[in-house]
């Protein structure tokens, strides 16, 4: 019977090409309508009276002292999940990433950080990064490398200021309570 041969160099060419296929548009728009209610759902759920914010569950959990920010940024890395499903450009991950890191960092921060994640919205953003790298998947640039370096940057200078307050607070408690 008719058999089809490929030539060696034939199937070796189709193995390594790389192709970039996105999911069926109706699977992807179920992904990226998943993105935006969990987006919703962390970050703008309920309207404060009187004013023009919305919070959502991220804040809330952030009032939990110590587990409540790594909750709610487990919960921001379902929409990760979502990006790699979606075979996102690794720097839009990679800015999904950081947006997750910031929230979480100055989310640990008691109150302030609470204030700062209903400023912030890092799963709003998250899902915005999401929707706008799923309709043009071949989107990485320069300026979007330079982004994730400044926002690195960034992040580890306000890491490294909040552990230099932190010492300072201890040694003024220790000078205060050994009176030197």
């Amino acid at each position: 019977m008719g058999t089809l041969r490929m030539s060696a160099p034939t199937a070796h060419r189709q193995s390594t090409s790389r192709v970039k296929v996105l999911p069926r548009d109706e699977t992807r728009e179920h992904l990226l309508a998943i993105a935006d209610i969990l987006a919703k759902v962390m970050d703008t759920t309920v309207k404060i009276p009187g004013t023009s914010w919305y919070v959502g569950l991220d804040p809330v959990l952030g009032l939990i002292p110590g587990i409540g920010d790594v909750i709610a940024n487990l919960i921001g890395t379902i929409i990760l999940g979502l990006a790699t499903r979606l075979q996102l450009p690794r720097i839009v991950i990679a800015r999904m990433s950081l947006n997750l890191l910031i929230n979480g960092t100055v989310g640990a921060v008691p109150i302030f950080g609470d204030l700062f994640s209903v400023w912030f919205r890092s799963h709003a953003r998250n899902a915005a990064l999401l929707r706008e790298a799923a309709m043009q998947p071949d989107r990485e640039t320069h300026a979007d490398w330079f982004y994730v370096g400044g926002i690195i940057g960034g992040t580890v200078a306000l890491l490294l200021v909040m552990i230099a307050c932190m010492v300072w607070v201890v040694y003024k408690l220790w000078s205060m309570v050994t009176g030197g």
